[in-house]
């Protein structure tokens, strides 16, 4: 199986930006890390962040035919974003949705999302492990019904 990770706005500020919220671990340690479970998994994986909504839709529609799953984590987009709602509709590939914190217990704005509508699974709140999870849901080896 083939997975395309998509990050979104801010992620590549990983390891700088709140590190009080989000840990002091660089975007290039949370790719490093997303590979090797990939890889213990058995799955094949590429990694993708974008800060732009345009870039992050035109992933999601590149991503048909071409991969069988997507994990998504995008950003402050995951509040706003009716643009990558659609496009994940449109390509109706089975979407994993990850946010490093825990999103629901943050500002009554971030509650809201529209990735939600599509996911099988919403993973909140534990940090990069939330990826793994959503890789090994889509092995096989944790139940998408099982949210964090």
């Amino acid at each position: 199986m083939k997975v395309l990770v998509i990050n979104g706005v801010n992620l590549n500020m990983l390891g700088i930006r709140e590190p009080d919220l989000y840990g002091d671990k660089s975007y290039a340690s949370l790719v490093k890390s997303i590979k090797k479970e990939a890889k213990a998994l058995g799955l094949g994986v590429k990694c993708v962040q974008s800060n732009g909504e345009g870039k992050i839709v035109t992933y999601i529609q590149r991503a048909l035919g071409k991969y069988d799953a997507i994990v998504i984590n995008p950003g402050a987009y995951t509040h706003t974003s009716v643009a990558i709602l659609d496009a994940l509709k449109a390509v109706n590939i089975p979407t994993y949705e990850v946010h490093l914190t825990d999103v629901d217990s943050r500002e009554d704005f971030r509650k809201i999302s529209y990735v939600s509508l599509v996911a099988k699974s919403r993973i909140t709140g534990l940090g990069f492990e939330g990826y793994y999870k959503a890789l090994r849901m889509i092995a096989g080896k944790d139940d998408p019904k099982e949210n964090a």
